[in-house]
């Protein structure tokens, strides 16, 4: 049986007929614009509602296979809650939609929350993976990167605005090289930079996209062996994220599978040979003139501290008299007083900056050029090692990919390599780049893309299970001005999108166990972030402030204890920080937020198409044991009696729509109240416990609390259906 539903995926919607005579690799072919199937021909062509379900449909009725009825409504909220903003959606916005009996009431929903900017941060996050994001550089000394979350925000942004992914690619990409700009004020107003330069100083900031990989402390003593390392990072990450190819296999040897070779592989290289990592001001020649008026509040706190030192250093190893008790206490107060003094400013590139630490100048990392004469030739290596250069190679194009597109793979002018490399990735009729996209947001949808390896379109990686459908959606990707949200509108309108994941038959999962075929929705787990974020906002204490530098939450001993240098972890001050979304935690490379290790935070190092999903023990742990969850089980609970009174059954009621998005079943309530009973017999004080609880019986407060405990650590709460 499975047999036949390989054939069938092979053969989906007549596809080999169309590939018969065509170049062996599928996806060096530029997508061709195919007919839906006729819905006079569709059994279930009363579930239509847009050409996604066309396609798929006659995929399943090839395949004699029904589809799964439609999901409830509340399974379809809490889905699209988590699936565009990932945050679970509050018990008044489900009333509100469940209420809403009009026929475009999906569709309402759909933009309201693509018109939320929690939007540009819960997709944001998704292409952080394949951007490899990180706030250090790894390995042994793990270097910082004080201005990696300029590139976060820049994402952010541009997933909010709808950013056309073709610009989106090209500003990472050559963004100084196709908008080269400067932030001089307009001369009519003052501090004032123009829009328009303002645009182009964003766009320079994507270029941080190639500033935040990977990075060994060592190799800055060897500058050929650092430029190699980087330029590796720079082309393999640029063949996976941009164009879902596997380049970076032939660094060593001509790749043993698609058609590229060594001297592709090296071509890429040079074609950021010109490139070199800068750290630019974040404003113009006023905002420095205000700094350098101000900078001497600096030199003040270093005084002041250098004074009290030198008085440590007087009285070591002596008890202090009174009199030199008190001097020391206005030695600190002087220093305090003169860091209080210091201008804190916020902003953007317009004058008003976030001074950095001290009154440090704020910059971004970015992509700039060399002089001409440091730009230092490339040659292939053989095997890919640095000290055997062999040929000299020259910036150009993959030779099979530049004939795929009717282009040439050498490039008219080096200088401008990038340029014409993010100007050729985003021609219309680019057979990578529109594909790998849509691809990757079909597999943020469902949990498994067409193509289930995104990084991967070449021999090795899965051919796609609806590869006419993959056309389509690419070619209308473009049409629609590359427009994500669109996107999303599509695939979320479909009767695909809107299945029951509670749906099986025997014959089903014998046939397509792993439903490549698409006849129910996938159930998917929270990514760690979003599991995260779902505990503090069902607890009430999410702070939903978006944007700035990295927040590091406290950890518990055992938590940190294997990082070897703690001031790596340097705790935030204002415990507010604390709980702010997952997306602003800080991501060091070689000491994962442990919470996030737990639930299986991608590996840095390299993009990551598709995150794994384990079930081990510690998530489990982590859950029942966590200091941090306990805590937030408190605030869901003094939530609870405050929003549902002392009726104990409407207080299990609003627990488990607050938490579940439902509410509970008779069985279930019947249940949490017998539970709620044993607990307040047998339970003690709460220790820590929030103001929300302080008025109230503390039996029932602990017994509340570990329901809600209980609530964290359901299934159903870690997974959409």
């Amino acid at each position: 049986m499975q047999f036949r539903v390989t054939l069938i995926l092979l053969a989906a919607c007549s596809c080999q007929s169309v590939m018969a005579n065509e170049p062996e690799l599928w996806s060096l072919r530029a997508p061709k614009r195919h007919t839906p199937p006729s819905t006079a021909t569709l059994a279930h062509s009363k579930r239509v509602k847009n050409e996604i379900d066309q396609f798929v449909l006659h995929g399943l009725q090839e395949a004699k296979l029904e589809p799964a009825p439609q999901a409830s409504r509340l399974t379809l909220v809490r889905r699209a809650y988590f699936d565009l903003i990932g945050l679970p959606p509050s018990p008044q916005q489900v009333d509100a939609f469940l209420n809403d009996k009009s026929s475009n009431a999906w569709q309402k929903l759909i933009d309201s929350l693509l018109n939320s900017k929690h939007y540009g941060e819960r997709w944001g996050r998704h292409w952080l993976d394949v951007a490899r994001y990180a706030d250090s550089g790894g390995y042994e000394t793990d270097i910082y990167f004080r201005n990696a979350w300029r590139y976060r925000d820049y994402v952010v942004k541009s997933f909010n605005d709808d950013k056309p992914y073709n610009i989106f690619v090209q500003e990472q990409i050559a963004g100084d090289e196709l908008w080269p700009d400067n932030l001089d004020l307009d001369p009519r107003r003052v501090y004032i930079v123009p829009k328009e330069k303002l645009r182009h100083f964003e766009a320079r900031v994507a270029t941080g996209f190639y500033a935040l990989g990977p990075r060994v402390h060592e190799s800055a003593l060897d500058a050929k062996r650092l430029s190699y390392e980087t330029m590796t990072d720079w082309a393999d990450t640029t063949a996976s994220a941009f164009m879902g190819l596997t380049l970076g296999c032939a660094r060593c040897h001509e790749h043993k599978f698609d058609p590229f070779t060594q001297e592709d592989y090296f071509a890429l290289h040079a074609i950021f040979a010109s490139a070199k990592e800068l750290e630019v001001p974040m404003w113009n020649s006023m905002g420095e003139a205000d700094w350098r008026q101000a900078y001497p509040r600096v030199l003040a706190v270093q005084e002041a501290r250098k004074e009290y030192q030198l008085f440590a250093a007087k009285t070591a190893g002596r008890k202090l008299t009174p009199e030199e008790e008190k001097h020391k206490q206005q030695l600190l107060a002087n220093i305090g007083q003169a860091v209080l003094k210091l201008p804190e400013r916020t902003g953007g590139p317009t004058g008003t900056i976030p001074y950095d630490g001290l009154m440090h100048i704020p910059t971004v990392s970015v992509l700039g050029r060399s002089h001409p004469s440091q730009i230092k030739p490339i040659h292939l290596l053989n095997r890919g090692e640095l000290h055997k250069p062999g040929q000299r190679v020259e910036a150009a194009l993959p030779v099979s990919l530049a004939k795929a597109t009717g282009t040439s793979a050498k490039l008219t002018d080096p200088f401008e390599a990038r340029k014409q490399l993010a100007l050729w990735l985003t021609r219309k009729d680019h057979p990578l780049t529109a594909r790998v996209m849509v691809n990757r947001i079909w597999h943020w949808h469902f949990g498994r893309g067409i193509v289930e390896t995104p990084n991967d379109f070449g021999n090795m990686g899965q051919s796609p299970s609806h590869p006419v459908l993959l056309d389509w959606l690419a070619i209308r990707f473009v049409e629609d001005g590359w427009s994500v949200k669109k996107l999303h509108r599509l695939i979320m309108a479909s009767s695909v999108y809107r299945q029951s994941s509670q749906f099986g038959s025997p014959r089903h999962l014998a046939e397509d166990p792993d439903n490549r075929l698409l006849w129910r929705m996938n159930r998917r787990r929270l990514e760690a972030e979003a599991l995260w974020d779902s505990v503090h906002s069902v607890s009430g204490t999410i702070n939903l402030e978006m944007g700035g530098p990295p927040v590091v939450p406290p950890l518990a001993e055992d938590e940190i204890a294997s990082l070897r240098q703690k001031w790596h972890w340097v705790v935030s001050a204002d415990p507010k920080q604390h709980t702010r979304r997952g997306l602003y935690i800080l991501v060091r490379r070689n000491f994962k937020f442990p919470m996030f290790e737990v639930f299986d935070t991608p590996v840095t190092a390299v993009s990551c198409p598709v995150r794994d999903v384990t079930t081990v023990a510690p998530q489990a742990l982590w859950g029942l044991n966590s200091k941090s969850v306990f805590g937030q089980s408190m605030h869901f609970a003094g939530r609870v009696f405050k929003e549902a009174g002392k009726d104990q059954k409407k207080q299990v009621e609003q627990a488990w729509r607050l938490a579940l998005g439902r509410p509970p079943t008779a069985a279930e309530s019947a249940r949490a109240l017998r539970v709620l009973r044993q607990l307040e017999e047998s339970s003690a004080a709460l220790n820590e416990a929030p103001s929300s609880l302080s008025s109230i019986d503390a039996s029932q407060a602990q017994a509340m609390s570990k329901l809600c405990l209980l609530l964290f650590n359901l299934s159903e709460f870690a997974f959409i259906d």
